[in-house]
């Protein structure tokens, strides 16, 4: 098993969101949060989708740090 580092998890999906979900090899959650950082976009031309995007964005933060601590550490799951 390849170990993930976290950090680079987090980085990555700072700048694009998913990519750090990819990184850790989930490739469907990943393109489901860019799908949904897309939409969010597209719904940003009518001012409904600036929450959605802060919201996605944190939490692929946030996801792709813990599952790849997660992975990396199994016997440690709390």
């Amino acid at each position: 098993m390849v170990k993930k580092n976290p950090g680079v998890a987090a980085v990555l999906s700072f700048f694009v969101p998913g990519l750090g979900q990819i990184y850790n090899g989930e490739f469907g959650k990943g393109f489901g949060f860019i799908a949904g950082i897309i939409i969010s976009g597209i719904l940003c031309a009518i001012y409904i989708g600036f929450i959605l995007l802060l919201i996605l964005w944190v939490w692929a933060i946030i996801d792709a740090h813990r599952v790849a601590e997660t992975e990396n550490n199994p016997e440690a799951i709390q």
